[in-house]
């Protein structure tokens, strides 16, 4: 006897949704993202999705009606809980567009709690399109299986940033003039923390003397090389991850 596929399968497509989703309470889905169902993945009625609302999990649906506009979804079963996060923020300097979705996608599939962009006086740009980050990041979580979006803030200049910081939380420095070295910096800081990382040209003098002056500030060190401001982000995330974040907890 044939064995029952599994429900919902692995291929299953995948979508945050606004929430909160609750059990067999109909979930309406419009515009990109119904496109995305109907002509991208063409799912059918009693085909599954995979909704998550960064609230309450992950959960498994079944189409219910599937028109050119509009998905309608009926959630059937709580996969996961929404995942814990790790105190961690990332606060990047503003790069190029397209360097700087890197940043936004790869910190989200790394894990971060808070993205903080941060302008500073070598910055090439200033200003960043709420809507395509949230975007960009929503399709990382998607497509990683995160089950919780990354907070995203407004841009905040350096001086805003350092005067308003939380009296708690570390603020990791990646200085190329170099520092304690990062992994053994992050592995005995306890406590919420982020990782503060420049642009193309790096901080001007008057900026490095700023922050590491400031009682939270610890200047590590990624190393050997110059590296560009998006290969900083993402290297310093993942040691983070390694050494104090949730990868400590993988088996």
């Amino acid at each position: 006897m044939p064995a029952t596929p599994a429900w919902p399968p692995k291929s299953a497509p995948r979508l945050f949704v606004d929430g909160p989703i609750a059990l067999d309470l109909p979930v309406h889905v419009e515009g990109n993202q119904a496109h995305y169902l109907g002509k991208v993945m063409r799912v059918a009625p009693g085909d599954a999705v995979i909704l998550c609302d960064d609230a309450t999990g992950e959960w498994a649906a079944e189409v219910v009606e599937a028109g050119k506009r509009h998905v309608t979804l009926a959630p059937r079963e709580l996969l996961r809980e929404r995942e814990p996060v790790p105190d961690f923020w990332l606060c990047p300097a503003l790069l190029k567009k397209d360097r700087f979705d890197l940043v936004l996608e790869k910190a989200t599939e790394l894990g971060v709690a808070r993205i903080v962009p941060v302008v500073t006086r070598r910055c090439v740009a200033d200003k960043l399109n709420a809507e395509r980050a949230r975007a960009v990041a929503t399709e990382a979580a998607e497509q990683c299986a995160r089950t919780a979006l990354p907070e995203l803030g407004e841009p905040v200049k350096l001086d805003s940033l350092l005067r308003d910081w939380p009296q708690d939380r570390h603020l990791f420095f990646a200085d190329e003039n170099g520092g304690e070295p990062a992994a053994d910096a992050f592995c005995y800081a306890e406590g919420p923390a982020a990782l503060l990382v420049g642009p193309e040209g790096g901080f001007d003098e008057a900026e490095r003397a700023a922050i590491r002056a400031h009682p939270a500030s610890v200047a590590i060190s990624l190393g050997p090389r110059i590296l560009r401001g998006e290969t900083a982000a993402i290297a310093g995330v993942a040691v983070w991850m390694a050494e104090a974040g949730d990868w400590i907890d993988e088996e």
